[in-house]
């Protein structure tokens, strides 16, 4: 049974501790829906091309999915937790597992037919050429003159 903290009920909301123990507080109440992770992601972009890196550490190339389509990337995969034969008392266990899901709009529109993806010592690199840039297009607008043609009296 874990020890709880009383705190009194009117106290200023701190939003960084707060939050984080309400979400902390939160997969606990739901560990099989939270069993997986999101990880975490660095984007930039260069000239030519748009740059995703993540820390995927443990999780096998072959088990990571990478989709792009209108500019958004996906990366879903899996995570395979070891199974050991001796019980253990575990304090704390904060090494995830599961499956992960990751979605993001890219910064530019890019050819994600034509990305590649690397992966060494735990870090998936993608780099996806950015779409060349369309030149708009102007439009002239034709005015019909009214010169030309009679003017007619209705009658009556």
């Amino acid at each position: 049974m874990a020890i709880i903290k009383w705190e009194p009920f009117l106290r200023p909301f701190d939003w960084e501790k707060d939050l984080e123990r309400f979400f902390e507080d939160w997969s606990s109440l739901f560990p099989e829906k939270v069993s997986g992770f999101i990880p975490a992601m660095n984007i930039y972009q260069t000239k030519d091309k748009v740059v995703v890196e993540t820390s995927l550490p443990g999780v096998k190339p072959e088990d990571i999915d990478i989709s792009i389509d209108n500019d958004v990337l996906t990366i879903k995969g899996k995570s395979e937790e070891k199974v050991e034969q001796e019980e253990k008392d575990y304090y704390r266990k904060e090494i995830r597992s599961g499956s992960f899901y990751r979605s993001v709009s890219l910064p530019a529109h890019v050819l994600g037919n034509k990305a590649v993806a690397t992966c060494k010592n735990g870090l998936l690199k993608i780099e996806i050429p950015k779409a060349p840039e369309e030149k708009g297009k102007k439009i002239s607008i034709k005015v019909k003159s009214l010169e030309g043609k009679k003017k007619t009296k209705k009658k009556k």
